[in-house]
């Protein structure tokens, strides 16, 4: 996420041969597909600034209306944003990890530096989770990225497989933990007398999950930034722990993948254009078309709690993953030839894409809490995609200038300043 300026001088163990291109075209095409994911995540995560945090995945816990319109939102949403957005991001990290270390192996330093950076960025991401907004990935990058700086000498084969791997077994878990959920919880199966109890039980998760939801309506709305922070406090720290379980098997198997592909030379035509092409088309239409079904059979079972619960955690990241890895081989194209206007602020966005990401929460906060905007719970699906567009806006609207006049966008700085201990010059 981060962007560091410098030549790249020695290469590290295994390099590809098949990466000719120059680190500017590597970092410039890194940064034109880094800036559409920090675009991307804001319209995945738009429903859990402004609505109750269940209504991400689940229509009936939105405090307003949901009606057809945003029921077929959903089901776009679905198929082209969620998980595709947070799933290239991650690659994109995976990626940062090697740079950064290519950097760091040129001037004879260790991995220790990339240790230091990673326990800067968890203490980011505990600021943004108790302090923001709870639904931050930073923190689980952090933990994540510490396991994957094991992994940096592997060669390129080992990290290739390891991550495909991992991440197969990881939807299976994710099968096999969720997916048996829903047919207890929304089907017939779960009247049998075997499956009373755990019925049950999943009915009273989910009565926790939607009074929690209220719950935070009623202090978010109220304008309690105390209140809020305590809430998140007391109530959500354990939420921590889960997610870096849940999305572990996700999370960490992508980094290693993107490391991979970097060394293998996808952002730096290492591949041949066509072929990269038509794999790309193939990967992204390909998961598309498997993923439309299982939306338009959530919108058919009448969206409930524990089928779209199931159809974001356990049926779709197989799918999904082939079109994150279509999109990263598209955008790797495109990044490398686009130009003009667009392609320019796209890039300068992905350049401070860590300021984007945590500049976007602030903003938000500042548009639905109480105490400011006090918008919270009070948007349909349509409205928040007007938020989304204003805050697309905004982002490339700054981001530009700024690098314009300055070397690295504000956070960018400060982690820079203090993965190495020293004040690096901020005006270019």
């Amino acid at each position: 996420m981060a962007n560091e300026q410098g030549t790249a001088g020695a290469h590290a163990p295994d390099q590809a041969a098949a990466a000719p291109a120059k680190e500017g075209e590597r970092i410039a095409s890194l940064d034109f597909i880094r800036g559409i994911a920090v675009l991307g995540i804001l319209a995945a995560n738009i429903v859990a600034f402004g609505q109750p945090f269940a209504a991400y995945m689940y229509p009936g816990a939105f405090a307003v209306p949901h009606g057809e319109t945003s029921n077929w939102m959903w089901v776009a949403q679905f198929v082209l944003i969620d998980g595709k957005m947070r799933g290239l991001f991650t690659l994109l990290f995976g990626a940062g990890l090697f740079l950064f270390m290519e950097r760091v192996w040129a001037r004879g330093g260790s991995r220790w530096l990339q240790v230091r950076r990673l326990l800067w960025l968890g203490l980011f991401g505990l600021a943004h989770f108790f302090l923001i907004w709870r639904g931050d990935i930073l923190f689980s990058y952090a933990v994540c990225g510490l396991v994957a700086v094991l992994c940096l000498r592997w060669t390129i084969k080992t990290q290739l497989i390891v991550g495909l791997v991992g991440y197969l077994v990881g939807a299976l878990l994710y099968l096999a933990m969720i997916g048996p959920a829903y047919f207890v919880a929304d089907t017939e199966l779960g009247e049998q007398a075997a499956f009373a109890e755990m019925r049950a039980d999943l009915e009273r998760e989910k009565e926790t999950e939607l009074q929690d939801g209220r719950q935070e309506l009623e202090i978010i709305s109220d304008g309690r930034y105390g209140d809020f922070v305590a809430n998140n406090v007391t109530e959500h720290a354990s939420d921590l722990s889960f997610y870096i379980m849940l999305w572990l098997m996700e999370t960490l198997p992508l980094m290693l993948v993107g490391m991979a592909l970097y060394r293998l030379g996808l952002f730096s035509g290492g591949f041949d254009s066509h072929r990269q092409r038509r794999w790309g088309w193939i990967g992204l239409i390909g998961g598309g078309l498997l993923t439309l079904p299982i939306a338009l059979w959530v919108k058919a079972t009448g969206f409930t709690y524990y089928g779209t619960l199931a159809a974001m955690v356990s049926f779709s990241p197989l799918p999904r993953l082939a079109m994150v890895l279509g999109l990263a081989a598209l955008l790797a194209l495109w990044g490398a030839q686009a130009g003009g206007w667009l392609a320019v602020r796209l890039a300068a966005a992905g350049r401070a894409a860590f300021t984007n990401y945590l500049g976007t929460s602030i903003v938000m906060m500042l548009v639905f809490h109480g105490w400011a905007g006090g918008l919270y719970g009070e948007l349909n699906r349509p409205e928040l995609y007007i938020v989304v567009l204003a805050a697309w806006v905004l982002m490339l609207a700054w981001s530009k200038p700024w690098l314009d006049r300055f070397r690295y966008g504000p956070l960018e700085w400060l982690w820079r300043c203090l993965t190495y201990g020293r004040i690096f010059p901020l005006k270019r």
